[in-house]
């Protein structure tokens, strides 16, 4: 029995297994605050730049100008302007201007895709361990607590003084499971909301990307039409 029932004390004259469990659920914990800081700071980050690059797209009148406006700093919008130039010059040959802008618009499609996943890699550590770590605290609870009803019989007695460390123990392992979930649980939806919310702005900056070549291919067909005229 423990000097003290301090929460150290308690780990440390708990049963292997029961130490085991806790000592994997103050790792999660702590795994769940690194995801979490990481991640807000390069959600953060990732926001700001788009917000950087829409706003200069926003500005010009053709590709080439966006090109030229966008920095390395800027790298998604940098791989928009990219794609609709490769595709640009894939189907320079092509007359139907409609099916030009279908392929655009599937490769934008294809990044907006990319930066999605990109930027919900890790999150999925939040979910699982947000809903694992209940149910693994109370495995620990529920072994912690047989071992407290072996030693019971074994010690022929059902002093309250006698039972009470090994079941402290044991709610221990739950306490210390729903630590380390309920932070995850709240932070992967946090995070799920600014994913959504980064993906949209991914589409915004796609569709004025979609425009700028849509301006370009109609300044292109009138000057066809003028040529003919």
């Amino acid at each position: 029995m423990p000097h003290d029932l301090s929460p150290w004390s308690m780990f440390m004259a708990a049963d292997i297994v029961v130490k085991s469990v806790m000592a994997g659920l103050a790792f999660a914990s702590v795994v769940t605050w690194t995801i979490g800081l990481a991640k807000t700071l390069e959600l953060s980050a990732a926001k700001r730049r788009l917000r950087q690059a829409t706003r200069i797209l926003a500005k010009q009148t053709t590709l080439g100008e966006a090109s030229l406006a966008l920095d390395k700093a800027q790298r998604l919008g940098r791989k928009l302007i990219e794609a609709a130039v490769e595709e640009m010059h894939a189907s320079k040959q092509a007359y139907d201007k409609d099916g030009i802008k279908e392929r655009v618009v599937s490769r934008l499609h294809r990044i907006e895709l990319a930066a999605s996943r990109e930027i919900a890699r890790g999150t999925g550590w939040l979910a699982t361990i947000g809903s694992t770590a209940p149910f693994v605290g109370l495995f620990g609870t529920v072994w912690g607590i047989m071992n407290s009803f072996i030693g019971i019989s074994k010690a022929q007695t059902t002093n309250l003084a006698v039972v009470a460390p090994g079941i402290a123990e044991a709610l221990l392992a739950t306490a210390i499971g729903l630590v380390a979930a309920i932070p995850a649980v709240i932070i992967y939806n946090l995070f799920s909301r600014g994913i959504a919310g980064y993906r949209a702005e991914v589409g915004d900056a796609a569709a004025t990307v979609a425009r700028l070549v849509s301006r370009d291919l109609d300044r292109g067909r009138s000057a066809l039409q003028r040529a003919a005229e």
